[in-house]
């Protein structure tokens, strides 16, 4: 009798083995849809429609929100695209933020927010990138007792400038230019 109720067990163990799910796409599905709606985060007014939905409400939502932090880290990281959606995301961790964005004012706060700091964004990264100002040089050299003073009127004549400037005065003018230079090659009625 022990052994009929063992060969009974056996299909049973055997079957639940094979009814385990396997991911036809190995992920990719469940990946795109995960960083698609992670994006969908960096946009104000889509955490204001959630809010008045109220998906912040279901404590399964709240779930899935902290179950995203995932995304943080460096291997998930670089296929982000807006980068404001991981700074929301943490912000949706708090429970005062979650009910703020359910008003049109803060949505529209947020978004000026958001628009300011990308307007900014690269002269503020450049004032931190970019070296402070060099010190005022020197004071030109006095002339010399014997040589002769500059007529009345007339500037000192300045020195040679080690430095060379950017733009290239009275050099001859490129291929491009060299178009415009001589004679209007349009027909004249």
């Amino acid at each position: 009798m022990a052994s009929s109720k063992e060969t009974e067990m056996e299909p049973v163990a055997s079957s639940s083995a094979k009814n385990v799910y396997k991911d036809p796409d190995d992920g990719r599905q469940r990946f795109l849809l995960e960083l698609e709606f992670m994006q969908c985060l960096a946009n104000p007014t889509y955490i204001h429609y959630l809010a008045q939905n109220r998906y912040f409400e279901d404590e399964a939502f709240i779930g899935y929100l902290k179950y995203l932090q995932y995304w943080q880290r460096p291997e998930y990281i670089k296929f982000i695209m807006y980068p404001h959606c991981l700074y929301f995301l943490e912000l949706l961790q708090n429970v005062n933020f979650r009910n703020a964005m359910a008003h049109p004012g803060n949505k529209e706060l947020a978004h000026r927010q958001q628009f300011f700091y990308w307007k900014n964004y690269r002269n503020n990264r450049l004032r931190h990138i970019l070296p402070r100002a060099l010190p005022e040089p020197p004071p030109p050299p006095a002339v010399p007792s014997g040589l002769p003073a500059p007529p009345m009127g007339m500037p000192p004549a300045a020195a040679p400038s080690s430095t060379h400037s950017p733009m290239p005065y009275g050099m001859n003018p490129g291929r491009n230019e060299m178009r415009n230079v001589g004679m209007d090659r349009r027909k004249r009625k």
